[in-house]
This record gives structure tokens, C-alpha cells and sequence, in this order.
């Protein structure tokens, strides 16, 4: 089945039916499973008939979560072509690659976007449309001209395609993907500091619902709290995919700040966030039951019932899950979020596996440590077990990509005998619970479920001539119990240090050199997100100890309490 085919079923069962509850010009407004089918039928006809997208093209999605990124989306793979989301935080060469690796030939974007596209338009040729929608960006359409780029107005293109998109020779009606088609690519960051498009298909993402659906009861009553970007698959997958092939709502959160409001209005069911998210909610919670001096009483003494019915009501009064992903959780914050009333689960996944990978059973148990049992339809190995069963987790099934994109040796190095190494070190028990007990790969995992290369930032900060070396580390503050910081320890180049001192005919002092190299490492990223700079930097004045091929062991190193 098709993303599309999925669309058509619930528009058949729910076309009246609210899919989309969204906020704008201060009101929300409902969007219906009929309508947003109409939307997508409408930006189908754009791609086709204006921006000359064929199957298999490449267009990008770079833009904040609301319906238009949705349809834009439903209309990108309903015409068997292939969409490419990017993150809006991402700084402009990381964009940059992804747009030319992708071979990308429009770019749909808002003000999220990258306001300088047209600056290194040269070095994305394949680029000839870009779409502006939303909260649009001021760009130069007679720069964009020059450079061989037409800038498009979507409100404009919507209304003037609107009538093709319900003929008979409708562009959504002419072109039809398959399961094999793939819908997305999905940059990860790579080992080699370059980002890797993983190929997802419509039937990778279906078959992960159908996994999901399996798994845990969803119904048609549900309605699903969107508040993670959509660019990531754990949310596409789960927040999109899912409620829609299942026929049930989606609420979109405006943003961070009004999550607490958002939810409230809405009234969801199913809620999904990274542990750091849920976190800063349950917490806040918390210190409002401690707040509250007759809740206080009544938690404190036993009689917690009204305390859990007044928690529930602070999120609308509806909600019977609150998922966590992306990253590990504390197992003390699911306990936590149980004991006041709330059913919390843990999944697991990747990016590459379209994500969700285990999911701890709605009627339970918690096993605590493990993030869930493997999910129906997918299965799960440890390969290279030592004396405690302890090895590189892999996964094989319908959802695993087909590979990454113009990168046959990648895709090569993580796949074995037909399953996909995940890079994770783990077990798994009797009752097919997996348990993550470190990382094979040097992968560093934020609270905020934002996966970190240290290769991808060690190439930036080796570029510097002062530089000899470094190795990025993942830390933990010592009162944090999940989720990892960047830190560097880097080896200056002496010799270009020397030659910097006879050009300023001064020697520098140690104090000097490390302010030096911490500067230079802050420069060296500054083309990087901000969450893959450095927190902690430390200096090492010594080669580190490396391998007989001359790679670093990077296991001998870690980053010291305090700041060298």
C-alpha cells in the first residue's frame, strides 16, 4: 500500500471527518479529511503542471509543522515523486549538500527556510523552482531569474491551478506511485561528515503503521498532539502516517511556549514528544500539584485520585498515552509520570527502519532499562553476542530503507546478510524486550533526540591550521540521567602556533593558547546546527593514541568533569 492509497481509504471512511486542528490568525480552524485530500490534489498540480516535477524527482520541504507542509508532502509522493524535509535549523552548507546530493528541482520553503538560498544557488544547479508559503520569505525574484530560478507564490499558484487539479486529466489522477517508490529522503549525519539520505519508501512507512497498529489499539476517536517537527521521522511517522492512515485527528501545537495551552484546547488522546519534552512538561506538573497546597495535602496523605483527575484535566482530560522517542528516557520518568495517573511508554528506532523499531505494550509490562518489545511484523538479532548476550543490535522488515542515496558504500557498511546494523549495542530478553546498553557507533544522542556524528563536527574543526587533531565526545553533567552534550578535545598544531607567535613577535602563554584554540573550535562550527557545537572544550597537548591505520581510539578518551 501507498502513503496515497492510505489518504483514499480514510478520505472514503472520514471524508467529513476532521483531520487537521490547527491555529491561525489567533482561532483555530478544522480542516477536513475531504478537504486536505482537495489541498493535496491542488499542490500535486503546482509540482506537475508548473514546476515540471516527473516520478522519481526530487523535491525539497524546508518549512515550521502546519497542513500546507502535510499536503505538500501527500502531493510530493502522490505523484511518485520524492520528497526531501529538511530541518530549518540546519545551517546553510549543511542545506546546501543536501539540495545538491539530493539532485532537488524545487524547494517548497517559509520563513522557517534558508533566506540565503540564492547565495549558493550556483552550487544547486538541479534547483529551478522555489515555493513560497506560509510566512513567506522576502527573496529577489529577478536575482533568483538571473540565476535561473523562478520564484513562485503558493497562495497564487493555488488558486490558479485549482480548477486542472479537479479535471478529469488531474495530474494526482495521472501519476501513481507504488510501494516500491520512494517517498522520502531522510538525511541523517554520516560517519564521513556528510550527511546521508536514507530511501524511504511508501511501503517502508506504511508497513511501520501497519507494525505500530498492531501493536498498540488506535481508534478513530483518537486525536494525535503534533509538537515535534515534522522533518523527523519519528514524528512523520507517528504524528502523520499514522493518524492519517488510521482515520484520527491531528492537533498541531503552535509552539514550545503554548504546548501547556495548546493541549488543553485540544483536548488530545495520544501525545508524543522527546524525553526532554516530556520532561519539562511532567515536571512542570509536578510543581504545580507541590504548588497547590490542598493537592499537596491530598497526594501526601494518600488520597491521590483527585490529584491524578486534576493532572489529566491539565491535559485537556483525554489523554490515555504519552509516548517517548527519539532519544533514551530516564526509566525514573516513566515510573514518575505513572504514578500520577499517566500512561507512559518508551519506543525505539532510526531513521533508516521509518523509525519505530520497539514499543513498550499499551497494557504493559514495564520492563524498566529496556526500550520496549519488538514490534509485530519486524524482526530483531543481536549479531556478535559476548558471554552476557551483549552485541550490535540489527533489524530486518518490511519498513527497513532500501539503502542510502548516491552512496553505495554506506549503505554497504550497514547492511549484513540482508539485515540493517543499527549501531546499537544491546540485548535482547526471553519476552523480546530490547535493551540499549551503549552505542558501536560513536553516535551522540541529545535530550532532544538530535543525533550527533562526531566525524561531521571533527572534519569542521580539523580544517583549522592550529589545529593538529581532535575527538568530539558525548558528556553527561553529573545531576543529567539522559541524553548527551558535545564536548571536543583538541591537540594544537605547534608548529603553526610557533610560526603565529614570529609573526607577532610575542610568545603566548598556556592561558593564551587554550582561549586560542577554544575560539578557533566556535569559528571552525559556526556552519554547523547548534546543537552539534561544542559545549565543553578542552585542550590535550599530546597525540592521542591511535590504532596501526592511524584512526584514534576514541574509547581511551572521555571529557573531564571540569574544563581543562
Amino acid at each position: 500500500m501507498t502513503l496515497k492509497e492510505t489518504l483514499a481509504r480514510s478520505v472514503l471512511k472520514h471524508g467529513q471527518k476532521t483531520v487537521m486542528t490547527y491555529k491561525r490568525d489567533g482561532a483555530w480552524r478544522n480542516l477536513t479529511y475531504a478537504e486536505f485530500q482537495d489541498l493535496v490534489r491542488n499542490v500535486a498540480e503546482i509540482l506537475a503542471s508548473v514546476c515540471r516535477v516527473r516520478p522519481n524527482d526530487r523535491v525539497a520541504l524546508m518549512a515550521g509543522n502546519s497542513p500546507e507542509w502535510c499536503a505538500i508532502h501527500y502531493a510530493i509522493t502522490g505523484i511518485g515523486a520524492t520528497a526531501v524535509p529538511i530541518d530549518a535549523k540546519l545551517q546553510a552548507p549543511e542545506v546546501c549538500h543536501i539540495l545538491s546530493d539530493s539532485g532537488a528541482t524545487a524547494i517548497f520553503m517559509d520563513a522557517h527556510g534558508e533566506e540565503n538560498i540564492l547565495d549558493f544557488s550556483r552550487r544547486i544547479p538541479a534547483l529551478k523552482y522555489i515555493v513560497l508559503f506560509g510566512k513567506k520569505l522576502d527573496l529577489d525574484a529577478d536575482e533568483a531569474a538571473r540565476k535561473g530560478i523562478r520564484i513562485l507564490d503558493f497562495d497564487e499558484q493555488l488558486a490558479a491551478t485549482r480548477e486542472a487539479s479537479q479535471s478529469p486529466r488531474a495530474a494526482y489522477d495521472r501519476m501513481q506511485p507504488t510501494d516500491d517508490s520512494i517517498a522520502s529522503f531522510i538525511y541523517t549525519s554520516g560517519t564521513t561528515g556528510r550527511q546521508k539520505g536514507a530511501m524511504l519508501s511508501h511501503g517502508n512507512f506504511v508497513a511501520d503503521f501497519d507494525s505500530l497498529a498492531a501493536a498498540l489499539d488506535i481508534y478513530t476517536s483518537d486525536n494525535f498532539f503534533l509538537l515535534l517537527p515534522l522533518h523527523h521521522a519519528f514524528a512523520f511517522t507517528t504524528c502523520l502516517v499514522t493518524p492519517v492512515a488510521a482515520g484520527c485527528r491531528i492537533s498541531f501545537a503552535e509552539g514550545l511556549r503554548t504546548i501547556g495551552e495548546n493541549i488543553r484546547e485540544t483536548r488530545p488522546t495520544v501525545v508524543l514528544g522527546v524525553p526532554l519534552l516530556l520532561e519539562k512538561m511532567f515536571d512542570k506538573m509536578k510543581a504545580g500539584v507541590k504548588a497547590n497546597a490542598g493537592a499537596n495535602f491530598l497526594w501526601n496523605v494518600g488520597l491521590r485520585g483527585p490529584v491524578r483527575k486534576g493532572l489529566r484535566e491539565k491535559l485537556g482530560g483525554r489523554v490515555r498515552l504519552m509516548i517517548s522517542g527519539g532519544a533514551p528516557v530516564d526509566p525514573q520518568l516513566i515510573a514518575d509520570m505513572e504514578s500520577y495517573g499517566l500512561r507512559a511508554r518508551e519506543g525505539y528506532g532510526l531513521t533508516e527502519c521509518a523509525p519505530v523499531l520497539t514499543l513498550t505494550p499499551y497494557e504493559g509490562p514495564i520492563v524498566p532499562g529496556s526500550c520496549g518489545r519488538v514490534l509485530p511484523f519486524i524482526e530483531m538479532k543481536v549479531f556478535d553476542p559476548n558471554a552476557e548476550g551483549v552485541g550490535e543490535l540489527a533489524a530486518k522488515g518490511a519498513n527497513i530503507m532500501k539503502g542510502y542515496f548516491n552512496n553505495p558504500a554506506a549503505t554497504e557498511e550497514v547492511f549484513r546478510d540482508g539485515w540493517f546494523l543499527t549501531g546499537d549495542l544491546g540485548y535482547i530478553d526471553a519476552d523480546n524486550y530490547v535493551h540499549i546498553t551503549g552505542r558501536k557507533k560513536a553516535l551522540i544522542v541529545n535530550r532532544e533526540g538530535k543525533n550527533i556524528y562526531p566525524e561531521e563536527v571533527e572534519l569542521q574543526i580539523n580544517a583549522s591550521p592550529l589545529i593538529r587533531e581532535c575527538v568530539v565526545l558525548g558528556y553527561r553533567d553529573a545531576e543529567e540521567a539522559v541524553g548527551e552534550h558535545v564536548g571536543v578535545i583538541v591537540v594544537p598544531d605547534e608548529d603553526a602556533l610557533a610560526a603565529r607567535e614570529a609573526s607577532e613577535k610575542r610568545k603566548y602563554s598556556e592561558t593564551e593558547i587554550i582561549a586560542l584554540l577554544r575560539k578557533e573550535v566556535k569559528n571552525q562550527c559556526a556552519n554547523l546546527a547548534d546543537y552539534k557545537h561544542p559545549r565543553r572544550i578542552q585542550v590535550r597537548w599530546e597525540e592521542f593514541n591511535k590504532t596501526s591505520t592511524g584512526k584514534i581510539k576514541r574509547y581511551l578518551y572521555n571529557m573531564a568533569t571540569e574544563e581543562a
